[in-house]
């Protein structure tokens, strides 16, 4: 028994990937439509930077096959704030601007968190108790990406397990890498990849990449990615798992999704 892995990139929306990804003279307007065939998922970062209204979010579910799942950045009037356990209005607000009208296409919320946001465990427990498990009736799942180093702790880990939330693993250059299983499902982010690689990352990265996918899918952890709190161990079950082809190697990125899939599907 394993989860479903879905591989995608940050959006649909990019130039450079007009005549590339996207066929030649294809409007804006069927982009989505486009990319929706190709991928079966896309994090979607517009989020981030401003609220939507449900109309919106039932386009975007329309324009979709029946087993595509989007990721919503969440806002950053949450995250980007000194004290998180005051963020309840923002986070109330995100999840209420019409997110549970894309229905079963919901997939995990992300919460981004700065490089100077540093890991102090009574604020951030107050956040984490903020987020709501349903909205609407949908249930709602959360992911976590922190990028100070000082999140490298058991502590953290400890956390994000007994509130159910997922820690992302970012392949980055800089940000703290963490494998800990914490939530029922997996959230990779590869952000090491380059547009002089065809599919976003080397042959051997995305080979090794599908492995580990397929490792984090049947219930377990890639004994090759660090962990915050190798001591303790998560439930061994099936899990999905979400992949993202995000920063580096762009123009490439939808490729690298491509050719992922290919390998966990082969």
């Amino acid at each position: 028994m394993s989860g479903k892995i879905r591989a995608g990139m940050g959006g649909w929306t990019f130039e450079p990937w007009e005549g590339t990804f996207y066929p030649d003279k294809l409007s804006k307007t069927k982009q989505l439509q486009f990319a929706g065939t190709q991928v079966p998922s896309i994090e979607v970062n517009g989020t981030y930077y401003s609220g939507f209204k449900e109309p919106t979010f039932l386009k975007w579910a329309s324009e979709t096959p029946d087993d595509f799942v989007f990721s919503l950045k969440g806002n950053r009037f949450v995250t980007n704030r000194r004290v998180l356990a005051e963020a309840g209005e923002s986070v109330q607000r995100f999840v209420t601007q019409g997110i549970a009208a894309l229905g079963e296409k919901l997939g995990p919320i992300l919460w981004q968190f700065a490089p100077t946001k540093k890991f102090d465990a009574d604020d951030f427990e107050a956040f984490l108790e903020l987020l709501p498990e349903k909205q609407d009736g949908i249930t709602l799942r959360h992911a976590l990406e922190v990028r100070n180093p000082s999140f490298a702790v058991p502590e953290f880990v400890q956390l994000a397990r007994k509130h159910n939330v997922t820690i992302v693993y970012a392949d980055h250059a800089t940000y703290p890498a963490i494998a800990d299983v914490t939530g029922d499902f997996v959230y990779l982010r590869l952000q090491t990849g380059s547009d002089e690689n065809p599919d976003c990352y080397t042959l051997k990265g995305l080979d090794e990449w599908a492995a580990r996918a397929k490792t984090f899918a049947a219930g377990g952890v890639p004994a090759d990615l660090p962990r915050a709190d190798p001591s303790a161990e998560a439930p061994v079950k099936p899990r999905d798992v979400f992949v993202y082809f995000i920063t580096e190697g762009k123009v490439r990125a939808p490729f690298g999704a491509m050719a992922l899939m290919k390998r966990v599907n082969g």
